[in-house]
């Protein structure tokens, strides 16, 4: 519901909180810390989600902290309501986002998803997540 930006932003002006490193259309970040394209780009992100009432209303803001390559580039931005069109607390149409739905709200997780940049391709590799409290359990809706 939130997106950390990957796109090219080494030499490739675009809008701050568009570039890599950025909480997508939320906070940009406090430095550009992007490698040359083609260059392995590194990400340690630490990830609080919002939390929320029954209803899905935020109570409790959330927070991210972000280095990318090495170099902080967000530190404790707070963020509420999710500003995709995709999000499945608002976007729901199949039997799918109401299963997400339904955990987001018992349980203030996921789902986190990985994409591309249209015309800025990427491959992903070591990802490693790992759950700070129990709120943070694995969920998967697809039953896989």
């Amino acid at each position: 519901m939130y997106e950390m930006q990957i796109l090219d932003s080494y030499d490739n002006p675009v809008d701050p909180k568009e570039a890599l490193g950025a909480l997508y259309n939320i906070s940009p970040p406090l430095v550009n810390a992007a490698r040359k394209p083609r260059e392995w780009q590194v990400y340690d992100i630490i990830y609080t989600a919002p939390r929320r009432d029954e209803k899905g209303k935020v109570t409790q803001p959330g927070e991210i902290t972000a280095m990318l390559n090495g170099v902080l580039v967000q530190h404790k931005a707070h963020f509420t309501e999710s500003i995709s069109r995709w999000n499945p607390l608002v976007y729901q149409t199949t039997a799918y986002t109401d299963k997400v739905r339904a955990s987001i709200l018992k349980t203030d997780c996921g789902p986190l998803f990985l994409q591309d940049h249209h015309g800025s391709p990427v491959r992903f590799r070591n990802i490693w997540i790992r759950p700070l409290d129990a709120n943070a359990s694995v969920f998967e809706a697809d039953g896989r």
